[in-house]
């Protein structure tokens, strides 16, 4: 029997921990303080790597038709374009594209996802407080239907946002700081001369103004006021402010508005917890760290943070790794978390100067550089998070700097393989949640596959030789796409090193 899992937050992250660890048949529970499913979004973007861990766990669905992938991003100073990025095009070459979608349909596809999984998601429950024991959790919560009730689990994973009542009650600090004091947000129906493929900032105040397009000429108007702005606006007051700041600026005129579907308001912090775990208790997503939605990095990194923690998780909690393992999410998670914090802080400081300085700096050094279509290319790489590696990190044999790639710790990219039964299928479709091992030829890939079975369960190991792509050693591939081993012949150094992951000394 498995141990059980209880998630705070049907959101994104929460979702898809929930589906990997469904797919492994562990007992999952899932609770949100409330009352249904968002129908409105901050988040819009799913870059390429989200869109991989969507895929992997057979949740991506119809998104990328209806999403936009082509897209453009412009920024003017008044009426001047002074940089134009084209997104579609710098990213032409990846295997996937960023996707312009709203979370709320990114939940969607979840949402059916685990439903058909025999998943069930519990609406207008509310942790209030947790204990735990070295065995077990046990989590008090306001239920929808107003009593209060215990619930009981073997590990309790917040995934409940930015102020997160498990990160709260694990005591666990969010320490950092504020980058943007206000934004104010307005969702419109209109005719505006904008491209419908992308976003408009104007940078010519130092404060943020910008313009995304969405589907049926839906626009998505961000807008930075002027200190002092009362607390506690009505969506009638914000959607008045933000129009009036954007026809101003724009020198569009408000005329063509036909409908306002969402107004709101909120504030851009950089914040990183100070701790993934507590004991029984784990954090992800945005309950452990938020940073500005620039490049579309906070969906994305939870999306990889659930992968990473559902596929330990789920060894775990089936009885086939010592709970040591649980360990290492933090070390390859947090990590990450600050680089991709620290980058998208270091573009709203670039990007919305608030020194005459950093303003040079901006259009005389920055600007120039980012119109050279390699340095937007290696940005957009960055920003699909495909080049992430845990390298040097706990699961990463050290390997030498002229050793092949992908070295242990990189993702491993996607080809054609074959089965030992002759179909094809594609590497990261045979992953699912899965181990593989990839050989160059069936019998040392059936080998080391006997070999990993032993340890991992014959249930959870796929064997694979690629149809045209030469791998000259043996490859253990993690269920997360990044490679676990690699090595030559040798199924008894295979089984030490699986031995020392799932068992430590």
């Amino acid at each position: 029997m498995t141990d059980t899992v209880l998630i705070a937050g049907a959101g994104p992250t929460g979702l898809a921990l929930a589906i990997h660890l469904a797919l492994r048949d562990v007992a999952v529970r899932v609770v949100d303080a409330a009352d249904g499913p968002a129908t409105t979004s901050r988040a819009l973007g799913l870059q390429p790597r989200g869109a991989e861990v969507l895929e992997r766990i057979g949740a991506l669905g119809d998104l990328p038709e209806r999403s936009q992938s082509l897209l453009n991003m412009y920024y003017k100073e008044g009426p001047r374009t002074v940089l134009r990025l084209q997104v579609g095009r710098a990213a032409a070459a990846m295997p996937k594209q960023t996707l312009l979608v709203s979370q709320a349909e990114v939940e969607g596809t979840l949402r059916r996802r685990f439903s058909a999984l025999g998943g069930k998601i519990e609406w207008g429950t509310r942790l209030v407080d947790a204990r735990q024991t070295p065995d077990r959790v046990t989590a008090r919560a306001h239920m929808a239907d107003g009593t209060e009730q215990c619930l009981e689990a073997d590990w309790l994973i917040g995934c409940d946002g930015a102020h997160s009542t498990v990160r709260k009650i694990a005591g666990i600090g969010f320490p950092g700081r504020e980058l943007i004091e206000r934004l104010l947000m307005v969702d419109v129906q209109a005719q505006w001369p904008y491209d419908k493929n992308g976003s408009t900032t104007w940078m010519d105040t130092g404060r943020m103004l910008s313009v995304t397009a969405l589907p049926d000429d839906v626009w998505r108007v961000f807008s930075e006021p002027l200190p002092g702005l009362p607390d506690k606006l009505s969506e009638h007051e914000i959607t008045e402010r933000v129009l009036g700041e954007f026809s101003r600026r724009s020198g569009t005129g408000r005329d063509t508005v036909s409908d306002v579907r969402w107004a709101s308001e909120f504030r851009l912090h950089r914040r990183l917890a100070e701790a993934y775990r507590c004991g029984r208790i784990f954090l992800a997503g945005d309950a452990a760290h938020i940073q500005s939605p620039t490049g579309g990095q906070g969906q994305n990194t939870g999306l990889g943070d659930a992968e990473n923690l559902g596929w330990k998780l789920a060894l775990v909690a089936g009885g086939r790794a010592d709970q040591r393992l649980l360990d290492t999410y933090e070390a390859e998670r947090r990590p990450l978390a600050q680089k991709v914090l620290a980058a998208t802080s270091t573009a709203v400081d670039i990007m919305l100067p608030n020194h005459r300085w950093k303003r040079f700096v901006r259009d005389w050094l920055v600007m120039p550089a980012i119109r050279v279509p390699a340095v937007q290319r290696r940005l957009w790489l960055a920003a699909s998070q495909l080049g992430i590696t845990y390298r040097g990190g706990p699961l990463a044999a050290a390997s030498p700097r002229w050793s092949r790639r992908p070295r242990p710790g990189d993702r491993v990219p996607d080809m054609t393989c074959r089965r030992l039964d002759g179909t094809e299928i594609t590497l990261h479709a045979a992953i699912a949640g899965s181990w593989v091992v990839l050989a160059r030829d069936e019998h040392e890939a059936a080998r080391h596959a006997e070999t990993a079975a032993a340890l991992l369960g014959a249930d959870l190991v796929n064997t694979l030789v690629p149809v045209q792509t030469t791998v000259h050693d043996v490859l253990l591939i993690r269920p997360d796409g990044h490679l676990a081993w690699r090595g030559r012949s040798a199924p008894e150094k295979l089984s030490a090193w699986l031995t020392q992951v799932l068992w430590p000394a």
